[in-house]
């Protein structure tokens, strides 16, 4: 489990899930058995195609993470262009789940430090004000 933790850590991993899953539901939505579709454009080609390009660049996002930012500007374009073909971007949850996965993946910084807990962060400032109070020996 570990492992697959600092995997994850090394790449935009919350934002190719998001962009993946927003693209799943998209389709899901265009295959269910719904009695109102609202809209399927261009005689449903595109419909399909959108959210499939978003799953794969999904999955392109976390399992090539150098070319992050492209594929995340590709995949908060098909994100929007949902809107037109395929039920309002999947009743606007697709949508928007690929919108934020993408704008996530745009904005992961590859070499960032961990962020440090709150609770580090007040172990070093009293260590900090323990030594600051030790009188110096000469």
């Amino acid at each position: 489990m570990n492992e697959f933790r600092e995997w994850r850590g090394r790449r935009p991993f919350a934002g190719g899930l998001l962009l993946f899953l927003g693209g799943a539901e998209i389709l899901v939505t265009m295959k269910a058995p719904l009695p109102v579709i609202l809209k399927i454009g261009m005689q449903g080609l595109a419909g399909y195609l959108l959210p499939s390009l978003m799953i794969v660049c999904g999955l392109l996002i976390v399992f090539n993470p150098s070319q992050r930012l492209f594929y995340s500007i590709l995949g908060i374009l098909l994100s929007l262009g949902t809107w037109l073909t395929s039920n309002i971007g999947g009743f606007v949850v697709g949508l928007l789940m690929g919108a934020v996965g993408s704008t996530l993946a745009f904005g992961w910084l590859p070499d960032q430090e961990p962020r440090r807990t709150r609770k580090d962060r007040a172990r070093d400032r009293t260590a900090k004000l323990h030594q600051q109070e030790q009188p110096a020996e000469a």
